[in-house]
């Protein structure tokens, strides 16, 4: 139990991490954003696709497959609609040039719609690296926690300059940022407790915790990168994320 709860605390300080270098890095261009976000986006990919799915056919028994398309297809499900359910905007507004001068409540109400669309995309986040443990390889539930933290960092720093640009002060922004993290922190206690009251859904647990992961990626991560006339960039960071968690799954496993 404490290596989970260490884990929780260290996936929810990696965006709290991402936020202090988002008050040192505030005035940060659409090409870092798109990049940064990329290479999250392939460390998530590899996170969910070795960590979470592929264990979830391992040990899903004789319905292995089913279980797991089906639990893929809920998790992507189930966070359609809570995208439609919960008004929140997709995309980053990222601070550049001119347009990081504090302006109207419209822009802040927009901004912090933002911020809850991280939040509301961290819980299952968290609840699958809390899954991870279900399995009882704990090299492996780490791995996919250091993924998922690993792309904290980018995300906790992206969502300071909007926040600033719109004119909150940099106490509150810094708490609603640390907020995001406290999110995955209860997520990642929610999959382990889960998984421990009944071993029997940990496959579907995995899976679905991988096809929400699936979901974030393909519906908000990838168009955005690509976006913004970065793709070519975006494209080589997404592999770059993909690579690294191999090599840690490798070096972990």
């Amino acid at each position: 139990m404490e290596i989970v709860l260490l884990t929780a605390l260290g996936v929810g300080g990696a965006t709290f991490l991402g936020a202090i270098l988002g008050f040192v890095f505030k005035k940060t261009t659409h090409r870092f954003s798109d990049i940064t976000l990329s290479f999250a986006a392939g460390v998530m990919l590899a996170a969910a696709v070795i960590g979470l799915i592929l264990p979830s056919l391992e040990y899903g028994g004789k319905y292995s497959l089913v279980t797991t398309v089906i639990g893929i297809f809920a998790g992507a499900l189930c966070l359609n609609l809570i995208d439609k359910l919960v008004p929140h905007l997709h995309g980053t507004a990222v601070c550049e040039g001119e347009e990081c001068h504090p302006e109207s409540q419209a822009r802040l109400n927009k901004v912090l719609l933002f911020v809850l669309a991280i939040a509301i995309h961290n819980l299952p986040e968290g609840i699958a690296a809390g899954v991870g443990f279900g399995t009882e390889n704990n090299a492996q539930a780490i791995t996919i926690a250091l993924g998922i933290a690993l792309q904290n960092i980018p995300e906790g720093m992206v969502i300071i300059g909007p926040m600033l640009a719109a004119g909150m002060k940099p106490g509150k922004t810094f708490f609603i940022a640390s907020l995001t993290g406290v999110v995955e922190v209860v997520g990642t206690l929610m999959g382990y407790f889960a998984v421990k009251v009944s071993s029997s859904i940990l496959p579907f647990a995995l899976a679905f915790a991988g096809g929400t992961m699936l979901y974030v990626i393909s519906d908000e991560m990838i168009p955005e990168t690509h976006a913004h006339g970065s793709q070519r960039g975006a494209t080589w960071s997404l592999l770059a994320g993909f690579c690294l968690m191999l090599v840690f799954d490798v070096l972990l496993g």
